[in-house]
């Protein structure tokens, strides 16, 4: 039998009728990902395996680059210019040891979905699955990743002054048998602590074709930048918030804090606590106009290892688990916009375990305006989308909430290859449910849980989202 059988991660018989009868056939809706839209307006194609699975320096699966260094393998194999193939067999001679890891389930699985191999990647297999796969890579394109996959919505994670034109010319093609839709990140706007802030005020300046001298300046331009990216379909923003703080403070005194970073001088951490949670009172509520979704990523540290970052740059695999405490701040934060009626529908995720109960207990508190779910609790997010953390976020959900009205699963991926992470999350969510009919703790009413499957693999984040 294929180690990726069909019955693969479904341990008892209500799990296997589940997944096969319910959570198998539904669509898909990235509502958060990575994925390039210049590459998808453009199809882009693959070279070989190697450079849709490792990418290169700049941009790639950092996943797979974390690993491969911690099994030994120098970085010129991982992020370097050796040989596509040399490198394959690298990644391929790690695999054999990844085991209890959840990328040896997903690199199997990517195999077996997109290029019907069932071989287990090792080295010794490694050169008949290199040239297998890059026969059929050929073929293949984004699109038809894409395509393949059953996917209905992908929205892609963009900076406010991008001009949105890969995505209006995704719009224009009616081939595409799904959308491609832009979600607003303006971290950068946020984190006005960074080296990076002042220069990119003066581009977004450019942007909108005034300058930008003071805090209701800043403000016009934010709001104008959203109004952009409304027009062209943009329904979901995302917040990547390392430390979550959050200070009362009066518009006076925030910009007073801009015009001093403007200056070019140092803030202290009151002030920028105050700024940022200024900036996030004010985007929850301009997201409230609009009807917007807002997403809140909290808790990584980022480039801890900075020699390596200095030669590589972010997103190259040097992040971790953040151990700030949230509560206090994030209930500032939700209730400074609830205060005014002006919460829009929010998703937290954290990517600290520990505060799963917290994340969820606060968001129960500003529940209700006759919206189901309008505070959710994130998928387990970057090292929590295995089997482990994703059982931990049913189960938090589950003592705390409703874990019926749960939104479902997200890529969080650069890869056009990532889309299997939906059906291994489809698998352990009806085995989850499965082990529990099973023990009798949920009546074995096969209508009603094909209908919760169903509702958290699709049907719940079409509704919240309206796509």
């Amino acid at each position: 039998m294929s180690f990726i059988h069909d019955d693969f991660l479904l341990d008892n018989e209500t799990a296997k009728y589940l997944y096969h009868n319910h959570a198998k056939k539904m669509p898909i809706i990235d509502y958060h990902c990575h994925l390039s839209p210049k590459e998808i307006a453009e199809d882009k194609t693959f070279k070989n395996i190697t450079e849709v699975w490792l990418g290169g320096k700049g941009f790639g699966d950092h996943y797979k680059w974390r690993l491969m260094r911690t099994n030994g393998v120098e970085e010129r194999f991982i992020t370097g210019n050796e040989p596509d193939f040399e490198r394959f067999k690298k990644w391929a001679d790690t695999v054999k040891y990844l085991f209890g890891n959840p990328l040896y389930h997903w690199t199997h699985l990517e195999l077996k979905r997109y290029f019907d191999i069932d071989l287990l990647l090792n080295p010794d297999t490694a050169k008949e699955i290199y040239e297998t796969a890059n026969k059929k890579i050929a073929n293949l394109s984004a699109i038809k990743f894409i395509e393949s996959s059953n996917v209905e919505v992908v929205c892609t994670t963009d900076d406010p002054i991008d001009d949105l034109k890969y995505h209006k010319l995704i719009k224009t093609k009616k081939n595409y048998n799904f959308k491609v839709l832009p979600a607003w990140r303006p971290d950068v706007v946020v984190n006005i602590e960074l080296d990076t802030f002042n220069g990119y005020i003066n581009k977004l300046a450019k942007v909108v074709n005034f300058k930008i001298e003071n805090l209701n300046d800043l403000e016009k331009a934010l709001r104008l930048r959203i109004d952009y990216f409304h027009e062209n379909d943009c329904r979901l923003s995302d917040h990547g918030i390392d430390q979550m703080v959050f200070l009362e403070t009066t518009k006076a005194e925030v910009q007073e804090i801009f015009r001093k970073r403007q200056e070019g001088k140092k803030l202290s951490k009151e002030e920028i606590a105050k700024y940022k949670g200024y900036l996030m009172t004010f985007f929850g509520r301009e997201y409230h106009r609009l009807n917007w979704v807002q997403q809140y990523h909290i808790g990584a540290i980022r480039d801890i290892n900075k020699r390596q970052f200095n030669d590589l740059g972010k997103d190259s695999g040097y992040d971790a688990i953040q151990d700030n405490l949230i509560a206090e701040a994030l209930a500032q934060t939700l209730n400074s916009l609830d205060a005014t009626n002006q919460l829009p529908k929010t998703i937290i995720y954290t990517l600290n375990p520990r505060d799963f109960e917290v994340a969820i207990t606060i968001m129960q508190a500003f529940q209700g305006g006759g919206i189901a779910g309008k505070l959710q609790f994130g998928a387990p997010w970057w090292f929590l989308d295995n089997e482990d953390g994703i059982e931990k976020q049913f189960r938090a959900l589950a003592n705390n909430g409703l874990l019926s009205k749960f939104v479902g699963m997200l890529t969080d991926s650069r890869s056009f290859l990532s889309y299997p992470r939906h059906e291994y999350f489809r698998r352990v969510l009806c085995n989850y449910i499965g082990k529990e009919v099973e023990k009798g703790r949920f009546p074995n009413d096969r209508a009603l849980l094909g209908k919760l499957v169903e509702d958290i693999s699709y049907n719940n984040a079409k509704n919240y989202f309206g796509y």
